[in-house]
């Protein structure tokens, strides 16, 4: 890794990282591998002869995965820490309003997401809103918690050990609002925990043993978590995933190309190429390795095609700047 770059090229590695991997699957969303181009044909832009999952959305556009990680910095800035009343209320504006979709046009919208704001609206809880569906394991918690991560880094305490039980924390609950299962909360909080170790510097296989670690050492005094995270994570096993849907192989997935990729470009191609929840996976994994390789390793050519960019680095701006 190189230890030259600084914690804002992280920053701003992690930050476009999910972006540009969300935006670069969105045309392959849903299909099976086999049906998916050859790796060199990845890109913004299909092959010829193609048929994009979003035949009207334009290239360099992301998606609700990209959309709601803005709405969480944003929120995180604009209340100096996290408030779930406060995030409710910006995927609310997102899901009817398109704050923070591209053209304000929201094209992509989780079952689970959609049914839990609407209950929201209806008058219920946010803690109740996730739970509307008990046993909800997609990853539509997991695709937006990245930028925790960046406020932290910034703007959280400077006591490392009282910085990751605050993540931690914050992680559990902004799933609550959608996908309230412990599983969810549990992946969220490993994966934030995997890029804060890569913030400072660590390489892929230590940084994710470290945020193991550390998590392990959080759950034990939480038995229903900690139980999550040994049976249904698995981790003493191989980081191995298919790119589904499901936050657990999720997870797995973005891990598994974050130790096998040479750079960013190649990972998040990789991330693709699982075929499935294509703009997911390579959200996921693409915050991870824009944190690694820093803003520097995403490609220049993906980084030009990136729909509404101006708006979307004036949020990274007053992320990095100290209160």
């Amino acid at each position: 890794m190189d230890k030259n770059l600084t914690k804002q090229d992280r920053i701003a590695g992690g930050f476009y990282g999910l972006l540009i991997g969300d935006a670069l699957g969105v045309p392959y969303e849903f299909y099976e591998a086999e049906k998916l181009p050859p790796y060199e044909e990845i890109e913004m832009i299909p092959p010829a002869g193609f048929r994009k999952t979003y035949p009207e959305v334009e290239a360099g556009t992301w998606s609700d995965d990209g959309a709601q990680a803005l709405c969480l910095l944003e929120s995180l800035l604009n209340q100096k820490g996290f408030s779930l009343e406060d995030f409710s209320d910006a995927l609310v504006s997102w899901y009817e309003d398109g704050v923070w979709a591209v053209d304000g046009e929201v094209f992509d919208v989780g079952i689970q997401t959609a049914y839990a704001l609407r209950g929201y609206k209806n008058g219920l809880l946010p803690e109740e809103c996730g739970m509307l569906n008990p046993d909800g394991k997609g990853n539509g918690a997991l695709m937006r918690v990245l930028p925790l991560v960046l406020w932290h880094s910034v703007h959280g305490s400077t006591d490392k050990e009282q910085r990751t039980k605050a993540l931690v924390e914050d992680a559990h609950r902004q799933c609550l609002i959608t996908h309230g299962h412990v599983c969810n909360q549990v992946c969220c909080a490993l994966y934030c925990l995997a890029a804060q170790e890569l913030m400072e510097g660590l390489e892929a296989a230590d940084a994710v043993e470290a945020a193991l670690a550390a998590l392990r050492t959080i759950y034990q005094d939480l038995p229903e978590y900690e139980q999550e995270l040994e049976w249904a994570i698995r981790p003493d096993q191989p980081w191995e995933g298919t790119g589904t849907g499901y936050v657990v192989d999720c997870l797995r997935s973005a891990f598994m190309i974050l130790l096998q990729a040479s750079g960013y470009e190649d990972g998040v191609k990789r991330a693709v190429l699982l075929g499935n929840d294509t703009d997911t996976t390579a959200c996921v994994a693409g915050g991870l390795l824009g944190i690694r390789y820093g803003v520097q390793g995403i490609p220049d050519r993906w980084m030009s095609m990136l729909r509404e960019r101006e708006k979307a680095e004036a949020l990274l701006k007053r992320c990095l700047e100290k209160a």
